[in-house]
């Protein structure tokens, strides 16, 4: 099996497991355990990692511009979230509580789904408007 193949294969897991350990009426309950720089973020970083804890399958998806892809990132995800137990306690990054790029690819991609669009419109509106940036994320692309 590729080696990409079997990190989006790991990734859909983990996903799988967020939702299951984190669905959205269990946030307020985790934001006492939030580290302190999300829980006193400016509101637009608390909306955007509560957005990554909600919806990972959603952002693994979308790739970061910020440059993230040197530090090993693969995806906009990980600009929030660096992994996921097996008991679902999530080991958060802090890299994007001070990355505006990567806040504001995930609360683009927060708009975007709630407008109803599917994961490959989203991907091509984020590579169009934020590809000018900087380097890509190697991030797969949703299928259609």
């Amino acid at each position: 099996m590729s080696s990409k193949r079997w990190l989006f294969l790991s990734f859909a897991l983990v996903g799988t497991i967020l939702l299951a350990a984190c669905a959205p009426s269990d946030v307020g309950g985790y934001a006492d355990e939030l580290p302190t720089y999300i829980s006193q973020a400016p509101q637009t970083v608390q909306t955007a990692y509560h957005f990554a804890i909600e919806h990972p399958e959603e952002l693994i998806y979308q790739p970061c511009y910020c440059g993230c892809g040197a530090m090993g990132h693969t995806s906009n995800l990980h600009c929030f979230i660096q992994s996921v137990d097996k008991n679902g306690t999530i080991t958060f990054d802090n890299h994007a509580a001070g990355c505006g790029i990567c806040v504001d690819i995930a609360l683009d991609v927060k708009r975007l789904s709630e407008e109803g669009l599917s994961q490959l419109e989203i991907r091509h509106y984020i590579d169009a408007t934020y590809g000018s940036f900087g380097p890509s994320t190697d991030t797969p692309m949703p299928e259609a």
